[in-house]
């Protein structure tokens, strides 16, 4: 059985010489995609909330199986049957696999909570992977491709809730989704701390052990301090998470007033 599955594996391993960022395969793909995912989720905005969550919980299975190949192609094709602590899926943008496969079982509240962090910070880091697009680059094929519909999937996502008005509005529900993003960021630390000595990993690009590794932060961390650093980070994430909020909550004020005139 693992015989024929290592044989389907290669069959699926085209090399390719992986796009520069800003090329043309990168901001075609991206322009198609994100322009698809946002016509996509600006029509199913107006399905009842059942059907909704059962298109979320849907991308969250197709998540899930396309990091199961994502592990094994790893696993099998590109470290020779080793595993890589870089590309464990508790990334930013790997929560809404997770968050999408819980939210047909969440109560009311929890789901408003699950859906605000979806749209505040998980958009947020599709969008800005879109902008320093280096991580998406592989030289396969397959894992090209994956990374970049990975991140297009969390934009209909996003949008599809932002759409729907899934999201909630209040102050209240954006602290209870950044206290959710702060518990990932502890969960990704303390992997990050166990799993230093098997292999180095930077979930959430907060390792305590190098200076951070995206672009401006490096420079950041490389200045004042790795925690200093992480910190920095982390707090410019919960900024540009509560600006969209922000956002969405006017967005929720003029359609509210503009229903009732």
């Amino acid at each position: 059985m693992e015989n024929l599955m290592v044989s389907w594996l290669w069959k699926t391993a085209w090399t390719m010489t992986p796009p520069h960022p800003y090329s043309a395969f990168h901001l075609c793909f991206a322009a198609f995609g994100i322009s698809a995912a946002a016509l996509a989720a600006w029509r199913l905005r107006t399905g009842t909330e059942g059907f909704r969550i059962r298109i979320l919980a849907g991308m969250g299975i197709l998540l899930a199986l396309s990091e199961l190949y994502k592990q094994l192609f790893l696993f099998y094709i590109v470290n020779g049957r080793q595993y890589d602590w870089w590309y464990f899926p508790f990334q930013l943008c790997s929560v809404p696999m997770y968050l999408c496969l819980l939210l047909p079982f969440a109560g009311n509240r929890m789901r408003h909570t699950l859906c605000t962090f979806m749209y505040s910070y998980n958009l947020l880091g599709a969008a800005m992977v879109f902008l320093e697009p280096s991580g998406l680059m592989h030289p396969y094929w397959t894992l090209t491709l994956h990374s970049f519909l990975w991140h297009i999937v969390l934009i209909f996502i996003g949008l599809l809730i932002g759409f729907s008005g899934m999201a909630s509005a209040s102050l209240h529900s954006f602290v209870k989704a950044t206290g959710l993003f702060l518990g990932c960021c502890l969960i990704a630390t303390v992997i990050n701390v166990l799993a230093h000595p098997l292999g180095n990993p930077d979930l959430f690009y907060i390792t305590p052990y190098y200076p951070n590794t995206q672009i401006v932060y490096s420079r950041i961390s490389a200045r004042i301090g790795i925690i200093p650093g992480n910190l920095i980070y982390v707090g410019s994430i919960v900024l540009g998470a509560g600006l969209l909020h922000w956002g969405n909550g006017k967005m929720v004020k003029k359609s509210t007033a503009g229903a009732s005139s």
